[in-house]
Formats: C-alpha cells, sequence, structure tokens
C-alpha cells in the first residue's frame, strides 16, 4: 500500500510541475520574446551606425537612408508584437494548443505509468531491504556462502591467531578477489609464524608489491631478503630485489642483478621476457644499449646442467616450480590488471604481448599487440610486435609459405616509420623470396647488411642469402 501512495504523490507532483505553466495565460510571466528581441538588436544597431558615421565610414546621407529603415523596421515588429499580445478585446488568452496539451498530459501520464508498471512491474514482489540483499554477489563478488566462511575463519583466526595454515588460506582468498591489502595483512601474520618457510615469505613479499601498485615497499624487500639468505638462486626473489634497487634509484645496482639473472635463466623460463624487459628499461635509465648489455639465456636443453653447476638452483627450480608458474602468471595478470586500469602505456601492451607469446597464449598476445597498435601506429617497434603476434597464431608448416597479409602490412608500416628498421626489413625480404620476388628480396636484405660489420654473424648469414639469390636459389 505504501508503494501506491508514494506513487499517487510522485505522479501528482509531476503534473504539477507540468500543467500549470501551460495553462498560464499568454500575459502573465511572459519571458521575452522573439520582437523584444529583435527590438533590442535594432538599437544596437542604430549605435553602431552612429560610430560608423563619427568614424568617417559612410556620409550623411547614407546615415540618415540607414536610419530610416531600422526605425521602419522597430515599427514592424512593435505592430506584430501588440497584434499577438492581445485578443479581440485585448485581453491576454491562453493557446488552445497549450490547453489541449496539459489535458492530455494530465490523463495520460498516470494512465501511461500504470500501463507499463502492468507490464514491467513486479507488485508481487516482497519488499527486499539494503541490509539483507547479497550485494557482493550483485555486483559479481564471491558468493555469499564463501564470504560467509571466510567471515568463519576470521572468527576461529581471532581465537586462535597462531594458526599458521588459516592465515594462508585467508590471505589467498582475499588476493583471488584482489583484496590485497586484506591479503597482504593475513599473509603477514602466517610469515610471521613461520619465517624459515622461503615459499610464504616470497609469497608475502610479492602480495605487498601488488597492494603497493607495483612498488617494492621496505617489507617486502625484508621478506625477499629472508628468502635470498636461504635460496640464493630463487628467480621470483632476485627480480623483485633488483625491481627494488631500481625504484630506489640505484639502476645500475638493478641492471647487474636483472642481467645475472638473465644470464642464470633458462632460455624457455616464463620470466626471461619480463627480466629482458626490465634490464632494457635500466639500460636506456643508464643512457646504454640495451642490446650490449643484455645477456644470453641459457640454451633450453643446458638446464640440467646449469642444475649441476648449482645444486641449489636445481633444488629451488624442482622443488618450487609450481610457485614459479604462479609467479610468472601473477606478474603478467598484475601488468594485465594494471593496463586495464591504465590502457595509455604502450610500452606495458607491448610487454604484455610478449609475455603472452612465452606463455603459449598467442591469441592474447596479439589482443595485446593490437591494443598498443591503436595507440601508438606510428611506432616502429610496435608495428612489428604486432607483426610477430600475428606470425605465432599462424599454424606451423614443413613448407614455407608467404607471410600473411595482416604481417607484412604492419611490417611495411614499421619500414615507413623507420625505414632502416632490422627486423621488419629481415621479414619483409623473407616474404618476397618466398614469394618469389626476388630482386625486392635482395633490396631488402642488401639494406639490411649494410647495417652490420663484416665480422657480425648476421652478416655472415646475410651474405650467403644473398648469394642464394644471385644464383637464382
Amino acid at each position: 500500500m505504501l508503494f501506491w501512495i508514494f506513487a499517487a504523490v510522485l505522479t501528482a507532483a509531476v503534473l504539477l510541475l507540468l500543467v500549470p505553466p501551460l495553462l498560464r495565460s499568454a500575459g502573465s510571466a511572459r519571458a521575452p520574446d522573439r520582437e523584444e528581441f529583435d527590438r533590442e538588436v535594432y538599437r544596437d544597431q542604430l549605435d553602431e551606425l552612429e560610430r560608423d558615421r563619427g568614424r568617417g565610414l559612410i556620409n550623411d546621407a547614407q546615415a540618415e537612408a540607414a536610419r530610416a529603415e531600422i526605425a521602419r523596421r522597430m515599427l514592424a515588429t512593435a505592430d506584430k508584437d501588440g497584434a499577438e499580445k492581445s485578443g479581440p478585446s485585448g485581453a491576454a488568452v491562453t493557446p488552445r494548443s497549450a490547453r489541449v496539451l496539459a489535458v492530455l498530459l494530465a490523463l495520460v501520464l498516470p494512465v501511461g505509468a500504470l500501463s507499463v508498471y502492468g507490464i514491467y512491474g513486479r507488485p508481487d514482489l516482497p519488499a527486499q531491504p539494503l541490509a539483507s540483499r547479497n550485494l557482493e554477489q550483485e555486483r559479481g563478488g564471491p558468493p555469499k556462502s564463501v564470504l560467509a566462511a571466510m567471515d568463519k575463519l576470521k572468527a576461529q583466526l581471532a581465537e586462535n591467531p597462531n594458526d599458521q595454515q588459516g592465515w594462508l588460506i585467508l590471505g589467498q582468498a582475499y588476493a583471488k578477489m584482489n583484496r590485497n591489502a586484506e591479503a597482504a595483512d593475513a599473509l603477514r601474520h602466517a610469515a610471521a609464524l613461520n619465517k624459515d618457510d622461503v615459499e610464504l615469505q616470497g609469497l608475502f613479499g610479492e602480495t605487498l608489491v601488488s597492494a603497493n601498485d607495483g612498488m617494492v615497499p621496505e617489507e617486502a624487500v625484508a621478506a625477499f631478503d629472508a628468502v635470498l639468505a636461504k635460496e640464493p638462486k630463487d628467480p621470483r626473489a632476485r627480480f623483485f630485489a633488483a625491481l627494488a634497487r631500481f625504484q630506489a634509484g640505484d639502476q645500475q645496482g638493478a641492471l647487474d642483478r636483472w642481467s645475472a639473472l638473465m644470464a642464470e635463466s633458462p632460455a624457455d623460463a616464463p620470466w626471461v621476457p619480463v627480466v629482458r624487459d626490465q634490464i632494457r628499461e635500466a639500460a636506456v635509465a643508464l643512457n646504454l644499449d640495451p642490446a650490449k648489455v643484455t645477456p644470453q639465456p641459457l640454451p633450453p636443453e643446458q638446464k640440467e646442467q646449469a642444475a649441476q653447476a648449482a645444486p641449489n638452483a636445481q633444488a629451488g627450480t624442482q622443488g618450487n616450480a609450481q610457485g614459479q608458474d604462479e609467479m610468472i602468471r601473477g606478474m603478467v595478470a598484475s601488468l594485465a590488471a594494471r593496463l586495464d586500469a591504465d590502457p595509455s602505456d604502450v610500452d606495458g601492451w607491448l610487454k604484455l604481448a610478449r609475455s603472452y607469446g612465452v606463455l603459449g597464449e598467442t591469441a592474447k598476445a596479439l589482443d595485446a599487440a593490437g591494443k598498443a597498435r591503436e595507440r601508438a601506429p606510428d611506432r616502429a617497434d610496435v608495428q612489428v610486435a604486432y607483426a610477430n603476434a600475428v606470425l605465432q597464431t599462424q599454424p606451423r608448416n614443413e613448407t614455407p609459405k608467404p607471410l600473411p597479409e595482416e604481417a607484412t602490412s604492419a611490417l611495411r608500416l614499421a619500414l615507413k616509420a623507420e625505414p632502416e628498421n632490422k627486423d621488419a626489413l629481415w621479414l619483409l625480404g623473407l616474404d618476397a623470396m618466398m614469394s618469389g620476388r626476388r630482386d625486392e628480396a635482395a633490396t631488402h636484405w642488401g639494406k639490411l647488411i649494410a647495417q652490420f660489420k663484416p665480422s657480425d654473424p648476421e652478416y655472415t648469414l646475410l651474405k650467403g642469402r644473398l648469394d642464394a639469390l644471385k644464383a637464382g636459389g
């Protein structure tokens, strides 16, 4: 019943706002009409006419003629205004159309509202007080049962704060809900109860970084230092320890540590692309050539040899393989979330595309490269990255085939922006050769080989290709 009373009052209020102005006589509370506006314009024209005559722009005869014309127009507007404002007896009247509209509104508005509510409304639905609604689930949050279980767990931890496993479970649950600050607080309790658990300390440090928008706070540095004291080769702790130095302004220290991590990592390790990007950022900050300071990772087939040379690294890699995979995926997910919040970071999209490519998620890599391309279509490296992402989505064939048009068009745009781009010259030359366009391939590779010294291995490779083209091969 309360609903119907409220609806009736609301409808009446709307009608009171709309109908009275339509029934009001035309002579009361009138807004300035068109004729009044026109007369004001004519008065301005008379003033302007006098100023023009004073400056000598027109003579007296021209001024008098113009003044007479303006006066005639002012009289015409006055006659028209007087005729419109009065009826036959000179009294103000309400236009017939306004009265008809007022009646229609008074009838149609309440009837229409009732009709719409009758079709789409739910008068039989019981009221839902705010306190009884599951707002988290309505917003796409976890089910109410999960929240209830977490509340029960928190109550148990309040009674037994030394339950390390309970704090760990609570922290992981908060992390999955992207409530990183609460996750870090729960993991802080768990880490304090077992400072020798390197996996727990690393997870706590990484969660602190996520809670601080990618910045490594002092508490996280202490956690990673505790990990490195027991596992000096732990890649997650080494990465974030270097990142802390970089953020503190020690670019050289960060570069040294990332370079060491790169040199001791297998080439197919999932964190290699992320480390390579960080080395590039540190090198640029130090005005160094990234290509010269980036070491090559270990070949994939030498994993066992590297592990034998460093038993601690082998134990850490085997024992924490799942944790390392979660680490890199967590870093990639964190980067993706940051880009969703701030999609203007072109270099971030390129980093995300390379990371997805290493993880084998080619569709996501292409989407990320496409986002970078949308925001920086004039950058050669962006176009090359997009072309590489396209090529990653293509099935592998035993017989070489020309590159897809989507990739070659991006490479041509890269050359347009940077005519000496090595990647674009190489790939377009390869496409031309596989398509039978030997002269075009020779042109691209000729420009490319000029950028290398005879002692470079790239020079030897390209010379062999060019010689084969000349020989018709």
